[in-house]
């Protein structure tokens, strides 16, 4: 019942990452403060979007999330631009010898753990939390909208019942043998070693479904891993198809995020030589382009809450996500670097949405005593599409489009026009 400790325990661990990262002797110990920054950063994220549904009642999420995207975008583009603007405004160096971090990067890893650190801390001592019986009335007090009647999750122990663990044992020898068998595939086949990860994961996603199966029927389903699995196959409607939309959506992303470099050089610059001046021009370039969209982003924040008003969010959603999914495909067909910035805006546009919208839905599918557990459950969705696009999509650009990453931002692109379809079919209480 309390989101407050989670922001100060991330946001300290973030910070500590980011000011140790420059300084690393090793790339596996750099990739470790990675690693722990990612996850540091959703023990704060996670729990504040459930914080917003908290503290917003239904007819203001839609602008508080709005808001949450305003931020983002404004801190993404000043991170990008904060190198540069360290060397040329303040003076600080930005070369170095061999091997060694540029200050002008270190300093910037500095400021942004500094940043982060007092924004939590100006949000935790300024903002008031609700206790778990304040929200319980508040809930009480607009049952029908906070509380819907799609959401089918059990909230005790008892209600999971000896015939739902067969079912998930049974699921979990499907999945597992999905996974043996993909795995064998991939070893026989002499495949990319990448996509063990997800053989791997189909796996382990087996492991846990058999372990919560084991749980139930010796009466511990109190613990956090059967209750989170539970909560997970009882998602309410609104949630589940919020997860496909997610699903497309930030896959979409992860493949420009991924191979906007090496497209762009590729098929603009004509250069696949990573340490080519030119090369390393078309990728300065994307890093400026990535600082626009994130600006365009926070612009685009506050033009979603007045279009969801006179249409509806999913609407709202799907015309941000079909601009989206035509940008990312159309710089297929730029051969000026210039004229990249027009794909960044209808992109600018998709990352505002994809934001702030599906939260903006979810909130209201939620009862205020499952919000932050399923925030963290719907976390899953941004993260298998990682998984996915780190595992398939290089053995895609490699195996079937020869080499040529422009092709994975059409893919992109196609996924994210899925995700718009998607869009137009969520139930959504949609309060104006």
């Amino acid at each position: 019942g309390r989101r407050r400790p989670y922001f100060l325990t991330g946001a300290i661990l973030s910070s500590l990452a980011l000011l140790f990262m420059p300084y690393s002797p090793m790339l596996w110990m750099a990739a470790g403060m990675l690693w722990i920054m990612d996850a540091s950063i959703n023990i704060t994220m996670e729990p504040f979007r459930a914080f917003v549904g908290d503290m917003l009642p239904e007819k203001q999420r839609t602008l508080g999330f709005a808001m949450q995207s305003f931020f983002i975008g404004i801190g993404a583009f000043v991170a990008s631009w904060l190198p540069y603007i360290m060397t040329n405004y303040l003076g600080i160096a930005n070369t170095a010898e061999p091997g060694i971090i540029p200050d002008s990067v270190k300093f910037s890893f500095l400021a942004g753990g500094v940043v982060f650190l007092l924004a939590v801390l100006l949000t935790i001592f300024k903002t008031k939390e609700y206790s778990p019986e304040e929200l319980a009335s508040f809930q009480n007090d607009t049952d029908s909208l906070s509380h819907p009647t799609n959401f089918e999750g059990k909230n005790t122990e008892e209600e999971i019942s000896v015939s739902t663990a067969l079912v998930y044992q049974r699921r979990s020898y499907w999945w597992g043998l999905g996974g043996l068998l993909f795995l064998a595939l991939v070893y026989f086949k002499d495949y990319k070693a990448e996509l063990y990860i997800l053989g791997a994961g189909l796996s382990v996603f087996a492991l846990l479904l058999f372990i919560t199966s084991l749980l139930i029927r010796k009466q511990r389903s109190h613990f956090m891993l059967a209750q989170v699995i539970h909560d997970l196959n009882q998602m309410p409607k609104t949630m589940r198809q919020l997860a496909f939309i997610q699903f497309f959506s930030w896959f979409a992303l992860f493949a420009m995020w991924i191979y906007t470099t090496s497209a762009v050089s590729s098929h603009i610059y004509h250069t696949s030589d990573p340490k080519s001046a030119l090369y390393n021009e078309a990728a300065n370039w994307v890093s400026g382009m990535f600082g626009w969209y994130n600006l365009f982003a926070a612009g685009f924040a506050f033009l979603l809450p007045v279009l969801a008003s006179k249409t509806s969010r999913r609407f709202t959603h799907a015309i941000a996500l079909v601009a989206g999914g035509l940008s990312l495909a159309s710089i297929f067909i730029i051969s000026n670097p210039h004229h990249l910035i027009y794909p960044m805006i209808g992109i600018g546009l998709a990352w505002s949405s994809i934001l702030s919208m599906p939260y903006a839905i979810l909130t209201g599918s939620l009862p205020s005593h499952k919000m932050g557990v399923y925030m963290g459950i719907f976390n899953f969705f941004i993260v298998i599409p990682q998984i996915l696009a780190a595992s398939i999509l290089g053995f895609m650009v490699q195996g079937i489009f020869q080499g040529h990453s422009i092709y994975a931002l059409i893919l992109g692109g196609a996924s994210m026009l899925i995700a718009a379809f998607l869009s137009l079919f969520v139930q959504d209480t949609d309060i104006n």
